[in-house]
């Protein structure tokens, strides 16, 4: 039986996936719609909740990788994110693990927006993990390569080649492109964004 966790379904609410390449802009443009009244659905916040202390999700991830937990029983995340973004093997595993639960998690959240209230998803593997087909529309934030490194390295304190083995782990940005219904340019400030 399918529920609303499973389906998509979420009432009359317009369902928005949105996406884009790590460092495009994605939490800036979900800053702004927010600003407009949209319902926010963050999928990688729901992630961190997915494998919190306690949670089957960590239990699953400590059995099959355990050199990714921490000390005190958390997830090592820079330990995930290096053997992720250099084993494919691993990465898909993972997220075969965690993509069911970060859905429920999502679709839990969406049902509490108000009706026709819009609900957008923030959902950085929209299309890899085919979150798009529960989505009336998908939008794809873009952005120069070089303008997303230097975004990422500042942010994130990472060496560039960390930030590019992450991009390459992502779906190719004019692929991205060509199955968005809407693209928004993000190549400038956040006032020209605005």
């Amino acid at each position: 039986m399918r529920t609303p966790y499973t389906s998509g379904d979420v009432g009359d609410r317009v369902r928005i996936g949105l996406t884009g390449g790590i460092g495009s802009g994605k939490s800036a443009v979900a800053g702004l719609l927010r600003a407009h009244g949209a319902r926010i659905v963050d999928t990688d916040a729901l992630s961190r909740e997915a494998v919190s202390p306690g949670g089957e999700a960590l239990a699953a991830i400590a059995r099959r990788w355990p050199q990714t937990i921490a000390p005190d029983g958390t997830l090592d995340r820079q330990a995930m994110a290096v053997l992720v973004f250099s084993d494919a093997q691993a990465r898909a595993a993972l997220n075969a693990l965690l993509h069911p639960r970060i859905r429920a998690l999502a679709f839990e959240q969406a049902a509490q927006a108000k009706p026709g209230e819009i609900v957008v998803f923030v959902v950085p593997l929209l299309f890899e993990s085919d979150f798009w087909k529960l989505c009336d529309k998908t939008v794809v934030v873009a952005a120069p390569l070089e303008q997303r490194l230097r975004r990422v390295v500042e942010r994130d304190n990472l060496s560039e080649a960390h930030v590019r083995a992450r991009m390459a782990a992502q779906i190719d940005p004019d692929e991205a492109r060509r199955r968005a219904d809407y693209v928004v340019e993000n190549d400038g400030t956040l006032d020209d964004l605005r």
